[in-house]
This record gives C-alpha cells, sequence and structure tokens, in this order.
C-alpha cells in the first residue's frame, strides 16, 4: 500500500495539486515526529497565512484514511501517524505477494549494457580493478532483478604497441615453460626485463615496433603468439571472477573495435566534423572545449576512435536504452570528449550514454603500477581474507566440514562489501586492515544476521511452505509436534503482536527494501542497497534482543518467526545481489 499517495490525495489545499502534496510529503527523522510529515512553510505566502494556521487548517479539512491512528499540527508541520497493526499487516502482505522484495517489471523489454572491470591482456587483476568489478557486477544484478535485459561485457585492454614489445619479450628472454607454469606473473616480469633493455639498447624497440606491426597485419605467428597470451590472461582472471561470482556474456576488447574504426572515421569526415590539427585529426567540440582527438599524425586510432566504434556496435547489436561504462573518474573528460562526438554525429541514443564514475584506489605506499611491481593482486586479498575468515570462525569454535567453504564466502563477501559500502566516487586507499575488519558495518555482519536468523528458524523448525489455507491468510506454523498442524492466521497475528517499537522498526526497514534496490539503479549506486541492508540487521539485532520468539506463546512466536524468516530471506537475496553469499552457519 501507498500510504504516501493516500495521504496526498485527501490533503485538500487549494490551489496546490496531489502531485506538489506528495512531493512534499517527506519522512521525519525521528519517529515520534509521525511516519510521514508535510512541512508548511512553501505555501505561506501563496494562501497569506501562517505555517501554523495551515497546518491546523489542513488537518481539520483532513478526511482520515483507516489507517492513520493520529494526525498532528505542530510548528507548521502536519504530521501523520499510521496504525502500527496496519501497517505490520500491509508488510507481511507484500512478503506474501512478493513485492516486498522489489522486483519490478520497470525493465521490461528494455535493454542495458554495462562495460565494466575491463581487464589487461598480460595483466593480472589487481586491487584496482576491485570497485569496477564489485560495482558493475552488483549493477548487473540489480538492473536483471528489475526486469532489466542486461548484458554484461569486459572491454578487453588488447590494442597497442606494447604487445609487440611484449612478444618481442617473451622471444628474446621468455621460458615457455615457465609463463605455462606462472602465466601472467611470468608475462609481466618478462616485460619488464625488456623494459630495462631498452635502457642500454636503444635500437630494441625497433623489434617491438615491427611486432607490433605484425600483429596489425595478422601475421600468423605474431596472431598465434599474442592469442596464446590472451588465453593465458582470460584463464587466470576468470578464476578469480569465479570467485567473485561474476560472468561476462562478452570480451570484445580494442582490437575488435580497432578493425571497425574506418567506418567512424568516414562518416565524420562525411559530415564535416573531422578538422586538420598538426597533421592529426580532431572533432571540435564547441568554444572553449578541447577538441576530441581521432586519429594520430601516423593515422593510428585512440581510445576515443575505438569507443567510437564500440558504442555504434553495442547498438546495433543490443538496441541499449542505456549502455553504462564504470570507469574511474579520471576518465571524466574522455567520456564526456567522446559523448559529446557521438551527439554531434546526430546519434538519438548519445544521451544513453553514462559514464558510471568511482574513485582511485591507491596503496599506502603510492599509485598502483603493475609493470613497476607497485601492485597488490585481487586474489591475495581474497585468499589473505579467506584465511582470516577462516581462523576467526575457528576461535569461535567453528567445526563443521564445510568451514573452507563458508570462510571463502565471509572472506570473498568482506572484500566486495568494502567496494560498495560507500559512495562509489569516493577514493579509496587501501589496507589489508581497513578491508579485513571484520567488525562494524561489513559483510560478516550481515552474514552473521543472517545465520543468526537460520539457526532461531532451525531450532524452532521453521515456518515452512506459507501454503494459502483460506483467503483470511491462514498458514500452517511447524513448531513441536504437538502443534504440527495447528493452523494460525499469520497476519492477523503480526497486526496484534508485532506492533512494539522494535518488530515496527525491523518491518519498516524491510518495506524501505524495494525502494533502495530501484534508488540503486537509478543512482548507479549499490551502496544504497548495501546501507539498506545494514539498517535491516540492526533492526534485527534489536528485535531479536527485545523480544523473546522461541519461549514466546504460540501465536506471538509464529509471529515473531515470521518477521525472523522475511528477514532471512531480504537479506540473502539482497546480499546476492550485491555478489555475496549468505551462509547458513556462522
Amino acid at each position: 500500500m501507498d500510504y504516501k499517495k493516500i495521504i496526498s490525495e485527501a490533503i485538500n489545499i487549494k490551489g496546490v495539486s496531489a502531485e506538489e502534496i506528495y512531493a512534499a510529503l517527506t519522512v521525519p527523522a525521528e519517529r515520534r515526529l509521525g511516519d510521514f510529515t508535510l512541512p508548511c512553510f512553501r505555501w505561506a505566502k501563496m494562501l497569506k497565512a501562517s505555517p501554523a494556521v495551515i497546518a491546523e487548517g489542513i488537518k481539520a479539512a483532513f478526511i482520515s484514511p483507516p489507517f492513520i491512528s493520529k494526525t498532528e499540527a505542530v510548528g507548521g508541520y502536519l504530521n501523520f501517524y499510521i496504525d502500527d497493526g496496519h501497517f505490520a499487516r500491509g508488510v507481511v502482505e507484500k512478503y506474501f505477494d512478493g513485492s516486498l522484495f522489489g522486483r519490478t517489471d520497470a525493465g521490461r523489454d528494455k535493454n542495458i549494457v554495462i562495460d565494466y572491470s575491463s581487464v589487461n591482456i598480460a595483466k593480472p587483476l589487481h586491487i584496482g580493478h576491485l570497485s569496477t568489478t564489485a560495482i558493475g557486477g552488483a549493477l548487473v544484478n540489480i538492473f536483471r532483478h528489475l526486469g532489466y535485459n542486461v548484458t554484461g561485457i569486459n572491454h578487453l585492454g588488447d590494442y597497442g604497441t606494447q604487445f609487440g614489445k611484449l612478444i618481442a619479450a617473451y622471444l628474446r628472454i621468455g621460458d615457455e615453460d615457465d609463463v605455462k607454469k606462472r602465466g601472467v606473473q611470468a608475462l609481466t616480469e618478462i616485460y619488464r626485463e625488456y623494459e630495462k633493455l631498452e635502457q642500454t639498447e636503444p635500437d630494441i624497440l625497433t623489434e617491438a615496433r615491427t611486432w607490433s606491426a605484425k600483429i596489425e597485419r595478422d601475421d600468423p605467428e605474431a596472431v598465434r603468439l599474442f592469442d596464446n597470451f590472451k588465453k593465458i590472461t582470460l584463464k587466470e582472471v576468470k578464476s578469480v571472477y569465479k570467485q567473485l561470482g561474476i560472468k561476462f556474456d562478452s570480451y570484445l576488447g580494442e582490437s575488435f573495435f580497432a578493425r571497425r574504426t574506418g567506418a567512424v572515421v568516414k562518416e565524420l569526415m562525411r559530415m564535416g566534423l573531422l578538422e586538420d590539427s598538426d597533421g592529426a585529426k580532431v572533432v571540435r567540440l564547441g568554444e572553449g572545449a578541447q577538441p576530441c582527438l581521432i586519429l594520430r599524425s601516423d593515422g593510428a586510432s585512440l581510445y576515443a576512435t575505438r569507443d567510437l566504434a564500440a558504442a555504434e556496435y553495442r547498438y546495433k547489436k543490443y538496441k541499449f536504452d542505456k549502455c553504462l561504462y564504470v570507469v574511474a573518474y579520471q576518465q571524466n573528460l574522455h567520456f564526456k570528449q567522446f559523448f559529446k562526438v557521438m551527439e554531434l554525429m546526430g546519434k538519438p541514443w548519445a544521451a544513453d550514454l553514462v559514464h558510471v564514475a568511482f574513485g582511485m584506489v591507491s596503496l599506502e605506499e603510492g599509485t598502483i603500477s603493475t609493470r613497476e611491481g607497485r601492485v597488490v593482486l585481487l586474489k591475495d586479498v581474497l585468499n589473505s581474507a579467506t584465511e582470516k575468515a577462516r581462523s576467526l570462525m575457528v576461535e569461535r569454535g567453528y567445526t563443521d566440514a564445510d568451514i573452507d567453504k563458508v570462510s571463502a564466502e565471509v572472506g570473498t563477501g568482506a572484500v566486495i562489501y568494502s567496494a560498495l559500502s560507500s559512495a562509489r566516487i569516493k577514493d579509496i586507499q587501501f589496507s589489508y586492515d581497513k578491508v579485513l575488519n571484520f567488525e562494524g558495518e561489513t559483510a560478516p555482519y550481515l552474514q552473521y544476521t543472517h545465520a543468526r536468523c537460520c539457526s532461531v528458524l532451525k531450532k524452532r523448525g521453521q515456518i515452512t511452505n506459507y501454503k494459502l489455507q483460506t483467503t483470511n491468510y491462514e498458514y500452517d506454523v511447524i513448531s513441536t509436534e504437538a502443534e504440527k498442524s495447528q493452523p494460525i492466521n499469520i497476519l492477523l497475528d503480526c497486526e496484534n503482536y508485532c506492533t512494539d517499537e522494535e518488530s515496527i522498526s525491523l518491518l519498516k526497514a524491510l518495506d524501505n527494501y524495494a525502494a533502495s534496490i530501484t534508488e540503486a539503479a537509478a543512482k548507479y549506486e549499490p551502496c544504497v542497497l548495501s546501507k539498506q541492508l545494514i539498517e535491516i540487521a540492526k533492526a534485527y539485532s534489536k528485535f531479536y534482543m527485545e523480544n523473546p520468539i522461541l519461549k514466546a506463546e504460540p501465536e506471538v512466536r509464529a509471529a515473531r518467526l515470521l518477521l525472523t524468516r522475511m528477514t532471512q530471506d531480504i537479506l540473502k537475496e539482497g546480499l546476492a545481489l550485491l555478489l555475496i553469499k549468505a551462509p547458513e552457519k556462522m
């Protein structure tokens, strides 16, 4: 039930629409001030009355819907209080009809392309890839949850002169057996060694350029070697993606689109948008704006050229309604220019290109540089977190045979959540102590709350199946053998027994879950969802501490078990949207 909509339609202010009233209604910071409040200050000038007088007048004329328990005018505000029993019953109804989970048809027949992670060939996934991978993966899940057709793309960095250098390095100082054994690590090391040789053998760059040219000409040997480097890289990074629970629908990268830049350049020339600039080709973007470089003076394409070709290809293939680029804010200018060129080319879908920027990740000792060896590998972070989770679980007496599986879920969840717990634009200075902190508002806290719910339900046999018996919402509640077949009206019990402060706070947190998913999608901010899950976990902890569950009378126990089951289900699903597993025991 949309309480806010019903309240706004029941309020009558001369000259003010229900839509304007709906927008003005807010949720007070403190519950003692009501469930909704209407500030009346904005209409004082129009109505030629003080806000306090306006609030009293609205209250006098207000025909209260049945779910309103009290209306109160205080200091220019009109506060509305929803009957707790009615609210409790409404949230439980949402749980049973599925609307509590936030699944909608908003994305029906709509396509979203999400470009994220973007691994570079012959380089490992490092901690700098965490934000784009976690944010992009979470957005894929969130939009799919809302019914969109989502295509996840890993735009490979597989084009450029550095790959000619890599082939030359491999042939000169590489060891085939070592590369087979150590993969990307070995490739990175020989690349660094080769760069050292450049300092004493300047002519060495000639062979690197020769191999770069051979790659572009599809020379069989160059292609064979480079394809092998790709296979080695993808094998390694896919193992990390598997650990993170991520699968991509496409791995087409820069080399694929470099071959399609010719058509884009021709179109720009035909439209008169391409201009000479010291031998290079640029597109002017307007007065005061830095032009977008399309071709270098030697005719080579650039990132912008290849992204233009990629956007054209993606629109033709996927007919996207939105194409998101989850890339660090350091590339703000690049995307601003690239999007503007698409607009100047008259592409009607140019406005649907979105740069989902995020903050940079640095190390305590400085910026990340794979080639210089200053890097923390993502797989090492995940493995370290898993080991710490395992040791903590052992300390707490966890002895189950599945400890390796659960510790991996907890450790990996902690790392992922570190990238999703705050606004994405925030810079992060990575430290093991911070990421591996299992206290406070963290994934392990959410997972532990879920496990606690599972434990409560398991001890009392759970409320299972919820098979609808009558139109009065009667459900079988399994507790003890003596009560095994006792029919209990769950909705009525929740209306009667879930009206204490802790129960209502929990129900409100659960009720806000669906809206948090919608908001996370609208803002491209998974942290909106992660923060709501924390609110749910906090509310359940208070509910659990203040309300005896297993020792309560049957009807009360049934109602509280149901709230526990609702919390378990929402936490499990919400964590899954954030790429995090929900163990049943911790």
